[in-house]
C-alpha cells in the first residue's frame, strides 16, 4: 500500500476546557494559529507527506469543524467524519466508531498536536514488519509531559500512562499505525481509551516503536498555543 492507500484517523473531539473562553464557541481545531485555522497547518502538513485521506473524529461543536473543510477538495484531499454521538466516547470510542470509514490500516494522530516527522520513512519501516500498530516515540525525560513508555535498544519495552516507572524516559509522540484487529475488540458505542489499547498490544508484543526528534508542538495549553504560534510562523517565514 501507498501512503495516499492510508487513511488518518485525527482525534478532533474533545473538549477543550484548559483552552476556555477561546474554545466556548468553536472547537480547538479551528482555533487561529498563524493567521489560520489549526487544522489546516495540520492538513497542510499531512499532503506534503503524501497522505491524501483524512476520516476526522469528531464531537463538540464538530459540525464547525465539517462546514469549514467540508469534502477536503480544496485541500487536495478526501476528509470524512464520525461523531462522536449524543456522549464523548473517548479516543478508543471514537477509533472505533470511526472504523467502517478507516480500513484495514491507518493512521491514529491527535487532533490539537503539530508532528513534523517523516512519515513516509515511518510507513515503510512499519511494512517491513510484522506488528499490529507502531508508536513513535521521543525522548522526554519528562519535558513535555510526564514519560510513559520505555524503549530501549531500538525496542518499546512497556506503555503505561497511569503507571510510571523510572525506566520511562520516552513519550508516545501522538502520531501511530494501526490495523484494524487492533480496534475491532473494543465495544461499539461505548466510551473507552486508546492507552489501552496501546498498553496491552506493547505487552504482548505486538506493537513496535520508532523513535522520532523532532519535538512535537500542541495546543491543548495557553502556554502550548503560544509555542506551536511561534514554531509556525517561524516555518512559514522561512519557506518564503
Amino acid at each position: 500500500m501507498t501512503i495516499a492507500d492510508i487513511p488518518v484517523a485525527l482525534l478532533a473531539g474533545g473538549l477543550a476546557t484548559r483552552l476556555q473562553p477561546v474554545t466556548s464557541t468553536i472547537p480547538k481545531a479551528l482555533v487561529e494559529v498563524a493567521g489560520r485555522p489549526f487544522i489546516d497547518h495540520q492538513l497542510e502538513l499531512l499532503y506534503e507527506n503524501g497522505i491524501r485521506r483524512v476520516v476526522l473524529c469528531i464531537g463538540h461543536l464538530g459540525e464547525q469543524i465539517q462546514s469549514h473543510l467540508g469534502d477536503g477538495r480544496s485541500h487536495g484531499m478526501e476528509i470524512s467524519y464520525a461523531f462522536d454521538g449524543p456522549f464523548l466516547l473517548g479516543t478508543g470510542g471514537a477509533i472505533r466508531r470511526a472504523l467502517p470509514l478507516l480500513g484495514e490500516l491507518f493512521w491514529v494522530m491527535y487532533g490539537d498536536s503539530y508532528m513534523d516527522i517523516a512519515y513516509p520513512t515511518i510507513l515503510d519501516y512499519f511494512q517491513s514488519v510484522s506488528a499490529t500498530g507502531l508508536m513513535t516515540v521521543i525522548k522526554n525525560d519528562n519535558q513535555w509531559d510526564r514519560s510513559n513508555a520505555e524503549f530501549r535498544d531500538g525496542r518499546l519495552l512497556n506503555y503505561n500512562k497511569r503507571q510510571i516507572t523510572p525506566a520511562m524516559s520516552y513519550i508516545d509522540y501522538g502520531v501511530a499505525l494501526l490495523r484494524r484487529s487492533a480496534i475491532d475488540p473494543l465495544p461499539v458505542d461505548r466510551p473507552s481509551d486508546l492507552a489501552d489499547v496501546y498498553s496491552r498490544l506493547v505487552a504482548n508484543g505486538e506493537m513496535i516503536g520508532y523513535e522520532v526528534h523532532q519535538r512535537f508542538y500542541e495546543i491543548g495549553t495557553p502556554a502550548g498555543l503560544e509555542d506551536t504560534r511561534r514554531y509556525l510562523q517561524h516555518r512559514l517565514t522561512t519557506r518564503k
